[in-house]
Order: C-alpha cells, then structure tokens, then sequence
C-alpha cells in the first residue's frame, strides 16, 4: 500500500470528513525543499478522497509571522522592518529596497515571494484552499482561542518547559503584541485583561494589544496548535525538526487539548536536498526555485520525484544524470499494467507490495487528479538528444512521425520539448548528454589516436557511407570497421569519437548520427582520414 493511502486507511478510523493543512512563512524565495510538505499534504488528501472520505486540502500561508533578518536579498532600508510581520512590510523591488509605490497598491512582501510559488502549485496540479494567517489573525480566527491561552497562560508555560526541556523568561505571556511602531521585537507584557493585553516597548512606550483584532499573534509554539483547533485540522505533515523529541509537535499536541480541541494525525518527513550540497536553504543559496525547476523538469516527474519515496526517506534532487535516470523511471511505470499485475495470485506478499507502491506512486504522480499516467511516445533520452540535433520543433516532430513514434504532438509531449530546450541550455544539463558533432576536424583529438585508431577512419569512413542510415545499422558499422582490420571495436569507437566530436568516449553515437546528414558525417570522417595521411 502506498504511503499516502497508508495515512488515509489511519485518517478513515477518525470519521469521514477531514482537514489536511500544510504551511510555509515566505521569508524569502521558496525553493524545491518546500514542495515536499506541499505535495505530501495533497497526496494524502488524494489518497483519502480515493478512500471515499470528505476531504479539503488547505495551505496556510505565516504572513503573521516576523521578518527575522536583513537577508541577503535585502538592502538596509530592511534594517528598520526587523520583527514586523512580513504582510504588513513592503516587497523588495529588482535591487532589493522597500517597493513602496506596490505597497500603497497592496502589494506586500509575503505577497512577493508567495504568488510564483502559487503559479508553481497550479502547474503542479496542487490546489489547496489558501488560508492568509494574518489576515486570520485580524479578522477574529484567533480570537476565542488566543482568549483560552490567556486565561490559562501558566498552564501552558509548564507544558512548553516540561516537554521542550527549556526554561521560558519570567515574563513570557503566550501573546506576542505589537510594539508602537509595528514590531513584535522587545515588547514587554505589563498587564492582561481580555481583549486587552498591556506591553511597555524598547522606545519606552506603554501601550495595550486588542486581542480581538489581531494586534500581534500567538507565539509558534502556541499558534500552531490554535491554527489546528480554528481550521479543524485532523492531518499535517511536517518537517523532522517539529517532529523532534520536545520538538513543536509534542508541545503542540498538549497545549491543543488545553485550547480544547484534537491534535492531528502526524506524517514527519525529511527533507529534500541538491545533490552534493545538503539539505537545501534560502539563505545558503543552495536552492533551485519550484518554477526554474518547473521550466526544466515535467510537473508528472516531479510529483513522482515525492510520491515514490515514503516520507521518512531524505530525497537528493538532482537536475543533471539522475532527473534522466527519475524520468526513465517515470516512462517504465507508466508502460505497466498494474491491474494485470496485481491479478496474478502467484506474487508473493513482498511483491505484492512493491506493485501496490508503484501502483500508488503513479496514481500520486498524475497532474490531474484521477487521470492515469500515459507513456510518453518518446524518452526523455531521445528527446534529449533531438532537441539538441534538431534546430526547429518541426523538425523533431517530423523526425518522430518518420519513426513512427507520432501522427501529430499532444500538448504534453510539445511542453516537455519546450522543458527540455530549457533544460539543455542551462546550467544544470548534464555534460555527458551534452551532443557537440564537429564542422572540421580537430587536430589534437586525432594526435592522441595510436596507428591502429588512425587506421580505421578511412574504412569506418566507408562503413558509415554504404550502410542503412539509422541508429541499428550505424551502430553495427562502428565496430565492424575495426573488425575488418582485425583490431578491437574499441578501436572502432575510439576513431568515431575523436573524429566527429573531438573527445575520447562521450553519448551513444549510433541514435545521434541516425539524426545527422549522413554525407555531412561521411565528409567529416574523409577529412579526418585526409588529416592523418
């Protein structure tokens, strides 16, 4: 059973109709990382709607939380927005200073860094009901339970220090009011009475915070638990540092029986990470952006890249040989037959299991809800390579109508050249797939051959002129040219590539030249053979 459907079969022990939420602060620029609560949130709220139980999927956006720092992105003018909420504080314009002119028209810092997250949800296939908690905040969401927090402050206190392990200051309240000038830094609680919360600031202003209204928020590990209690959410995946002994969980799971409500089924996962450089950070720089990556990888891939790892298990993001390797993966569990599969009572429980996993992860995959993932006509590899060999997508689609491969593009194979054009004139296309085929010989490549190298250009050269021009019969001329001379194939292919890319070993040569002009190829080889005679 797949790990969505797993969290499901718990949820349906729970009742019928439930909530799954997931949240992120936009701080800065959201990255890939953050797709992994997201896309486990939906896949499990997938799962329970296949499971037949009434479910919504919500995603809570922290625009009531601090901006911490002056980020790198960030110009000074920042300095002074430190400890403000990030919806009431102006987005960074191109150089990083306040956009003051967008800010009188609405346009706030959280709004900045969540609307191309938005956009890349929506080509994902997520679309979750988006819940502003600020705005939640203002219009009273809070309020009944900020109230019990209140009321029952010294309760909540020796939760948070029995289970977290940590001592809170003398005069911690579970309210974090605003100061006179907007900030929830270095305000001191003076006084309580509801709605009203009494605060003396670091400039030396006494002042009181209506509850009620919103004039701060709950402190995290308090405001997670009142979100769960308001919104009625009965799941929540969430990283492995809240899933952590003491961590914002197990405080949390307490202080929401205080505030009178359930804690919700929990689902940790790790995190996501590039290839060589950790765990990914807005901070480190060490991030590719949902939508760059979305502008390269098919979304179907992407969800695959989280729905074929149970959450538990670290996931290495890796645009380079591993995407082609994740896609390949993709094309091979779209091709089988799962209800065939699965009737076959001969399996044994493990393999039972593991179809089920595949079954699911597929299912999970699907942009849209419901569909059943097709094969593509053409592999991630071929198209590789014909993006590359072909300068124009007509020419790409006439080469796979000659194939046999198409009669006319879908729209999803013609978003996938585009991804792929992308992907290939980036930073992240992987050298190795790299196809560079040379105009005029290259002089240097041709000196590192040996005499029997030297010796097989002339009859590779033949070879390749009288055979069929496809990828089969190019890819037995390559070797039978050394055999004719008794020498190794190797010798074969050490010829080919020196001659026609100017390298030693490189791509599988037979696909990419079947590609090529076949005379443009055979006056290349004869020059070369010219070169060394």
């Amino acid at each position: 059973m797949h790990w969505a459907d797993v969290a499901a079969k718990a949820l349906s022990h729970k009742g019928d109709k439930h909530i799954v939420s997931t949240g992120i602060t936009p701080s800065g620029e959201f990255h890939i990382g953050h797709l992994r609560e997201i896309l486990t949130g939906d896949m499990i709220a997938r799962a329970a709607r296949n499971a037949g139980l009434d479910v919504e999927f919500v995603f809570v956006v922290d625009t009531a939380d601090p901006l911490r720092k002056v980020y790198e992105f960030l110009g000074p003018e920042y300095e002074q927005f430190i400890g403000h909420q990030l919806g009431s504080i102006p987005a960074p314009d191109a150089d990083g200073n306040p956009d003051w002119k967008r800010f009188e028209e609405g346009w706030t810092y959280g709004d900045h860094f969540l609307k191309p997250f938005l956009e890349a949800l929506e080509q994902i296939g997520v679309r979750p009901r988006i819940i502003d908690n600020l705005e939640s905040y203002q219009s009273g969401k809070f309020d009944a339970l900020a109230k019990i927090a209140c009321d029952r402050a010294d309760e909540i206190r020796e939760a948070i220090e029995r289970i977290s392990g940590r001592e809170l200051a003398e005069d911690w309240f579970p309210w974090s009011p605003l100061d006179s000038k907007g900030s929830l830094d270095g305000v001191k609680v003076t006084g309580y009475e509801y709605p009203l919360v009494h605060w003396h600031d670091s400039h030396g202003v006494d002042g009181t915070s209506d509850i009620s209204k919103g004039e701060g928020k709950l402190p995290w590990r308090i405001d997670w638990p009142a979100k769960w209690g308001w919104i009625g959410v009965t799941c929540e995946p969430f990283g492995k540092d809240h899933g952590a002994a003491g961590g914002s969980y197990a405080t949390g799971r307490e202080i929401v029986q205080i505030l009178g409500h359930e804690a919700p089924h929990p689902l940790t996962y790790e995190w996501i990470s590039l290839k060589g450089q950790g765990a990914m950070s807005s901070s480190a720089g060490n991030t590719i952006g949902p939508i760059e990556a979305l502008e390269l990888v098919p979304p179907e891939i992407l969800r695959l890249l989280v729905a074929k790892s149970k959450p538990n298990k670290a996931i290495e993001f890796d645009t380079g040989m591993s995407l082609v390797n994740l896609a390949d993966e993709y094309e091979r569990l779209a091709a089988r037959d799962y209800a065939s599969e699965l009737a076959n009572e001969e399996l044994s429980r493990r393999q039972r299991v593991q179809v089920e996993d595949a079954a699911g992860a597929m299912r999970m995959a699907a942009v849209e809800e419901g569909k059943v993932a097709q094969a593509a006509a053409v592999t991630f590899r071929h198209l590789a390579l014909l993006a590359q060999t072909k300068t124009t997508d007509d020419a790409v689609w006439d080469s796979l109508r000659h194939a046999g491969a198409i009669e006319q593009p879908t729209q999803s194979l013609i978003d996938r050249l585009t991804r792929m054009r992308a992907w290939i004139d980036s930073k992240h296309f992987p050298l190795e797939m790299k196809i560079s085929i040379l105009d005029a010989p290259n002089h240097s490549a041709l000196a590192e051959l040996n005499d029997d190298e030297r010796s097989v250009l002339n009859s590779l050269a033949k070879a390749l002129e009288d055979c069929e021009w496809n990828a089969t019969s190019i890819g037995a001329a390559i070797p039978q040219s050394a055999k004719n001379m008794e020498l190794s194939p190797k010798a074969g292919y050490r010829a080919a590539y020196a001659a026609l890319m100017g390298k030693e070993r490189g791509p599988r040569l037979a696909p990419i030249l079947a590609e090529m002009d076949q005379k443009k190829i055979v006056e290349l080889l004869n020059a070369c053979a010219e070169h060394i005679n």
